[in-house]
């Protein structure tokens, strides 16, 4: 279910990112936006900072559903409660400000009065070709053309009703120091997307300290780029990694000085460090001095499942403590930072995104400085900018940034490797104005989530400067003037700029098969529109994508809006896609790709590909995908997100291992008897409430269905050994004994319902093990991972400890409505109503039995399950039920309307956390609410725009090595994996793995084969026989059994007068006349499996599978 991989497969409460229980207040560097905004005054040592009350501002969990399992409630708040400044709007700028506002900050300037190139429409989607014009661009008073802030201002607006999206006014250029200052007042964070004066920069990032606004400022240029964070002298980080506190169970704590905690080990290692701090919950024993739950302790880790509780005096308690939960106590970090003019002197040290390329930081903060001198010696008179970097091609222009390199370089970085070196600025110099929508996706991505860290103070934010690169996609040396100059005029002038126009008409002319057209899908057109994939003649892109739009895909998927839910995705990407670039040539699906849809997805169709980008959600797809391109030697474009973490993969015929080469273990799954009897987590009781769910409202539902529609019912039960019996009973327990005719016939059927299931099963399973049951080997049976459980008592006004919910109230209430909906019963929610009936429920009274079996292991259970049910008294009984039910021709017309329990419907959820915490309650373990609930019982992937961004930027930058690079030859050392987790921040580039090789000896020469290789037969239609010759011939090999698929097409030891008639048949006639199907007429080769020995040696080869084109 993770919708990226090469992740561990975390446990399911470690799949979401919640709210962090802090031990402390932080205090934030945010301001308030607007006087409706509640603030609070909280001082730290530099002096107040105006903080929004968390809580002030309501979250919209349905839009913002996926994100806040990233960010949490509170964080989310802040962000709320945050203004942003964004000075220039050009690829970089746009990028930063559609991740913020899809996350949903509460304001977002926008200042850039400059008119856009065309080196803009290289990474800007909402400027067009028609913006560099001047006709209908000027203003009434015959002004100057629109600058790119009020270009894009009204799009950008459109990407979230909640965030509001201004131009900054009387702003007429980015010479001007006084207005610009005057933006900082007021902002939490302000970011530069553009290059300014060093003077100038120095000015607004002084003025942002003292404003206690963070303060950014990054660039892209061609494939480099550089990030710079300074977020002031005292910056406190809630929560500096975004993973889930530590969790484990007490086994027993001893009673020492200090008291010393050990864990169960079957739940695994404690995951804590000395120094850190816990707290501890439903403690049994010690004479009660841990039940305080709000109370943290200091740990001394002593081993991987014992630590020490410092301070926590138990030697004088009278017992020993067994059971309870320890979690980790998260405590804000302060972080202090260097002021922009401190660090470009003393840059200290940089963060690296590749290992390879350990020297590269400095290299390139060096590069950056003489580009930025360059540039502001070419002072333009009468522009809105004093900066002017090289055009592409200027070799002399490259030469003095590389000059003025070499005067800065104080500390002899150049000397190291000079020829790199300088091959690095020369390129840099070359291609500095090009905006490549890669790199502007790429930092973009990093740079939205640093303002969103800015503005909520959870996660670690980048230090100083950060550089990225992509210089295995450039070739040898910048390449001539007339291959890279611009038109000035067309939206691809800052690819030609640095690829050259061959690189670019490539591009254009590809066929790729985008899968999936959710938040990467989405972001993979946006590139490819701007970049020019399939925009051209020859070029073609088909998508694909089964679902329909919801209304939390708003918030990450960018090219939907409210209008289009309930569309489908890849006809809305499609056309969005379309919008951006006109040119682009778009077909869309709504097919599922697999061995089901081989008829439309099919040889003829990958035949016409150039390759594969996979935008998919689960590992099953990818893997089908994955064998689709080792067949047809297709690259294939691979990545993924979970939160803050993203994976990219490319995979490249024969130079790279496919991507199912490595594979991740799969998931643990929960043992029944813990589900049933002895939960002790509450991924356990949500997992029994799913299942109580599902089998209550849609099981049952469909049972009576199925019967009131099949004449011959009896004789399909004749398959359900071991349920016919129980399928039956329910059948008329739903229909006759508990069919309900009026709405308070559910509600009391659900009050009789949490009798049973929090009641009377309980005092059965304690009849069956009394609390004070011990084993056979003289220890307790309730101790370890089994808690002893207590029956509940029904309060219509019981609110739970952890979570604060109602929730023998809200059972009662989603129960009844579920049960209505299924029988159409129309439902109320009134709580009066719920008290008046609930007060006239007769509940029988309850004996536990005797007999009743119940399995205390999983080996038990799975006994229990495997022996056959009943014998002929069950039979009969099975019998006589169904003879007792009503004809279904004496209901005709009736049904039953079968509930599919759906995480985004919150009544289903309502019941599915209230079933869960009431079983919780029944076992001591902590209940959780209903946001977290769905997030472990939907399985929901944590997801945010920032991530998703980066990952298809990486993806799109393999992209441009694929299609080759200009002078050279690439290897697979110019590819690249990624890897980044955007909350600490990390990012790591690393080659791919080369694929395995296989040896094998063919007459007499050795052969290695990977999994990309296959003997290759396209010899048209032949028989048995010739096929069998061929392999004699060419191979000295003798065949001694073929396969295609689970049939055996030819063996040694089959009948010889069939192997005859076989040899003289066709090979598409041997394998029809086996496996009893047909060849669909798009299909045009056959992969078969051989066994075959050398004809000298007489030993086995191992071969690869035979790719046989009989059409």
């Amino acid at each position: 279910f993770l919708s990226g991989r090469n992740f561990s497969p975390f446990p399911l409460t470690q799949q979401v990112a919640l709210d962090s229980k802090l031990q402390t207040t932080a205090i934030y560097h945010s301001s308030t936006p607007t006087q409706s905004i509640k603030t609070q005054k909280m001082s730290n040592d530099n002096g107040s900072v105006q903080l929004p009350v968390g809580g002030a501002a309501e979250v919209d969990e349905k839009l913002y559903s996926r994100q806040l399992y990233v960010m949490g409630h509170e964080a989310q708040r802040r962000m709320m409660s945050s203004r942003a400044v964004i000075l220039g709007v050009s690829g970089l700028g746009v990028e930063i400000a559609k991740n913020i506002i899809l996350a949903g900050i509460s304001s977002v300037t926008l200042c850039d009065p400059c008119p856009p190139t065309s080196f803009d429409l290289g990474g800007n989607f909402y400027l067009s070709e028609g913006d560099l014009t001047t006709e209908n661009d000027n203003d009434t008073n015959g002004g100057s053309k629109k600058g790119r802030a009020e270009l894009c201002r009204e799009k950008l607006a459109e990407l979230n009703e909640y965030v509001k999206v201004d131009v900054a006014s009387n702003v007429s250029s980015l010479k001007e120091e006084e207005p610009l200052l005057h933006l900082v007042d007021g902002a939490s964070c302000v970011v530069i997307t553009v290059p300014l004066p060093h003077s100038l920069l120095c000015a607004i990032n002084d003025k942002c300290r003292a404003a206690n606004a963070c303060f950014i400022y990054t660039l892209t240029t061609g494939v480099f780029g550089q990030v710079f964070c300074d977020f002031g002298p005292s910056f406190v980080v809630s929560d500096k990694d975004g993973e889930n506190p530590a969790t484990s169970q007490v086994e027993n704590i001893l009673t020492s000085n200090p008291a010393v905690v050990k864990v169960l080990e079957d739940q695994g290692r404690h995951g804590l460090e000395t120094g850190d701090r816990v707290t501890l919950s439903k403690v049994k024993g010690l004479d009660g001095i841990l039940s305080d739950n709000t109370m943290s302790y200091e740990v001394k880790v002593t081993g991987p499942f014992t630590f020490e509780l410092l301070g926590v005096d138990a030697s004088q308690c009278s017992e020993a403590a067994s059971q309870g939960y320890i979690t980790q106590v998260k405590t804000p970090v302060t972080m202090t930072f260097k002021s922009y003019r401190e660090a470009l002197e003393q840059p200290g040290e940089l963060m690296m995104s590749d290992f390879a390329k350990f020297d590269r930081p400095p290299l390139l903060h060096l590069a950056y400085r003489a580009l930025a001198s360059y540039a502001e010696s070419q002072q333009q008179q009468g522009g809105m900018t004093m900066m002017e970097y090289p055009n592409p091609g200027d070799e002399t222009a490259a030469n003095v940034v590389l000059e003025l390199a070499k005067s800065m370089d104080s500390d002899k970085i150049l000397e190291n490797n000079p020829s790199a070196a300088e091959r690095i600025i020369l390129h840099l110099a070359s291609g500095a104005k090009s905006i490549l929508s890669p790199m502007c996706a790429t930092l973009g991505g990093i740079v939205g989530q640093e303002v969103l860290k800015a503005c909520s103070g959870k996660f670690t934010p980048i230090n100083g400067f950060f550089y990225f690169d992509a210089d295995e996609c450039l070739p040898n040396s910048p390449l001539p003037l007339a291959d890279v100059a611009p038109t000035g005029k067309s939206r691809y002038d800052s690819t030609v700029a640095v690829f050259g126009k061959g690189a670019q008409q490539k591009l254009l002319d590809l066929n790729y098969f985008l899968i999936g057209a959710g938040a990467i899908g989405c972001e993979m057109l946006k590139n490819w529109a701007l970049m020019g994939v399939a925009c051209g003649e020859n070029g073609k892109i088909h998508i694909t994508d089964m679902d329909r739009i919801e209304k939390s895909n708003l918030s990450r998927q960018f090219l939907f809006r409210n209008s289009d839910i309930n569309e489908f995705k890849s006809a809305t990407a499609a056309r969005a896609a379309q919008t951006m670039n006109s040119n682009m040539n778009i077909v869309s699906y709504q097919e599922k790709v697999g061995a089901d849809t081989e008829d439309i997805f099919g040889d003829d169709f990958y035949d016409k590909l150039s390759g594969v980008c996979t935008a998919l959600d689960n590992v099953e797809a990818r893997l089908y995908v994955d064998q689709r391109c080792l067949f047809y030697r297709l690259p294939m474009l691979e990545s993924g997100t979970l939160g803050t973490k993203g994976n990219t993969q490319v995979v490249i015929p024969h130079v790279t291992e496919n991507y199912g080469a490595t594979r991740d273990p799969p998931e643990k799954s929960i043992p029944v008897c813990t589900l049933k009897n002895f939960p002790n987590q509450i991924q356990h009781t949500l997992q029994w409430a799913r299942d109580y769910f599902e089998g209550e409202f849609k099981q049952s539902a469909e049972d009576v269905n199925s019967y009131l529609s099949n004449p011959d019912y009896a004789a399909s039960l004749a398959g359900q050994q071991n349920t016919k019996i129980d399928t039956v009973m329910s059948i008329r327990k739903t229909l006759v004994d508990e069919r309900p005719v009026s709405f308070e016939d559910c509600v009391v059927w659900a009050r009789l319902k949490f009798e049973t299931l929090f009641n009377n099963q309980i005092r059965q399973l304690l009849y069956n093990f009394p609390e004070d049951q011990v084993t056979s080997s003289g220890t307790k049976f309730w101790s370890g991972s089994k808690r002893c459980p207590k029956p509940l008592v029904f309060n219509l006004n019981d609110k739970c400890e952890d979570a604060q919910m109602r929730n023998h109230f809200d059972f009662i209430v989603a129960a009844a409505n579920l049960r209505a909906q299924m029988f159409g019963i129309k439902g109320r929610t009134d709580e009066e109503y719920f008290a008046e009936v609930l007060q006239n429920v007769i509940v029988p009274d309850f004996t536990p039995q005797e007999g009743v079996k119940i399995a205390s292991t999983d080996a038990e259970a799975k006994e229990e399950n495997s022996q056959p049910i009943g014998g002929d008294s069950e039979e009969l009984e099975a019998k006589q039920i169904l003879e007792s039910l009503p004809r279904p021709g004496e209901l005709a017309g009736f049904k039953l309307n079968p509930i599919e329990f759906d995480k985004d419907m919150d009544d289903h959820m309502l019941f599915v956390t209230a079933c869960s915490n009431l079983r919780a309650l029944n076992y001591s373990i902590p209940t959780e609410d209903t946001h977290r609930s769905r997030a472990i019982a939907g399985r929901i992937i944590p997801a945010i725009a920032t991530t998703t961004a980066l990952v298809t930027g990486l993806v799109c930058l393999e992209l441009y090595k694929i299609i080759g690079t200009a002078q050279k030859e690439l290897k697979i050392d110019a590819y690249k994996n990624g890897f980044v987790n955007l909350a600490i921040p990390f990012m790591t580039l690393s080659e791919p793995t080369p694929p395995a090789k296989t040896k094998a000896i063919l007459k007499g020469e050795e052969l290695n084969w990977t999994a990309w290789d296959s003997l290759d037969m396209n010899m048209g239609d032949i028989t048995l026989a010739e096929f069998l010759q061929y392999f004699e011939t060419e191979y000295n090999l003798d065949v001694s059994m073929i396969s295609h698929g689970v049939s055996i097409l030819f063996s040694f030891f089959a009948n010889p007068k069939k192997l005859e008639e076989r040899k003289k048949m066709k090979m598409s006639e041997v394998v029809t006349s086996i496996t009893k199907k047909e060849f669909p007429p798009n299909q045009l080769f056959i992969i078969l499996e051989i066994i075959a020995n050398d004809i000298d040696t007489d030993e086995e080869v191992e071969l690869p599978y035979v790719k046989y084109r009989f059409r």
